[in-house]
């Protein structure tokens, strides 16, 4: 990742962190309690996903969206693609028509910050890394995940050291500013839906923080433009 990109994200780590405690994972009821209405409707979403990997050269890789990220999506030669239909409470309305059930439900969740169909090829590792931003948590579900020899899923997600595999309509809701980590160990594309959903857990003078900065990012999201 760039130099100004790391010190702008650790900068941001011990803000929160001086003033938020949180396990690695989190509740998934009481953090988002929306998300069973997206783990209800997996197989529809993982319909719309497939759909869209008949074309996977159209979806950009992470670093073709985000140059920061290069270091871990670029690391190995193997693709890790990002289909973004909402980024920091914007959307993508090319993208979301392309979904329109995952489209309405996300409109449908105020929570939704940010919704992300991602791609991952076999064999691609994203090495260690923390996200920048604790003032939101990460909503990890699968939609098309490859199964190994052991009758598991064959994509491990590592968080702060623990081992998580996460199969076709699991999900997880957890903090991604700790270490972090994701392989798979199959010969075959793994698909899952990534969002960002706002912390309703946060002191009231985070809280206003971390609304201004979304709504920067969100700026910085339209004068750039993504997906």
């Amino acid at each position: 990742m760039s130099a100004m990109y790391d010190r702008s994200a650790e900068w941001l780590r011990g803000f929160y962190d001086r003033r938020l405690s949180a396990p690695p994972v989190l509740d998934l009821a009481g953090g988002f309690a929306d998300g069973r209405r997206f783990t209800q409707a997996w197989q529809s979403l993982r319909d719309e996903a497939l759909a869209l990997a008949g074309d996977l050269p159209s979806i950009p890789r992470f670093h073709e969206l985000m140059a920061a990220q290069a270091d871990i999506s670029a690391n190995d030669a193997r693709d890790w693609r990002m289909f973004v239909l909402k980024a920091y409470g914007v959307e993508i309305g090319r993208n979301m028509a392309r979904c329109p059930q995952l489209a309405s439900l996300v409109r449908s969740s105020p929570d939704v910050l940010t919704a992300t169909l991602s791609f991952l090829a076999p064999g691609k590792h994203i090495p260690l890394h923390r996200g920048p931003f604790r003032g939101v948590s990460r909503f990890y579900l699968g939609l098309s995940v490859p199964m190994s020899a052991d009758g598991l899923p064959a994509v491990t997600l590592t968080i702060d050291g623990i081992g998580h595999r996460i199969g076709d309509g699991e999900a997880l809701l957890w903090d991604d500013t700790y270490p972090h980590e994701v392989k798979n160990d199959s010969g075959q594309w793994r698909i899952a839906l990534l969002m960002d959903i706002r912390r309703r857990d946060l002191p009231r003078g985070l809280q206003r923080v971390s609304r201004l900065l979304v709504g920067v990012a969100g700026i910085a999201v339209r004068f750039r433009g993504i997906g």
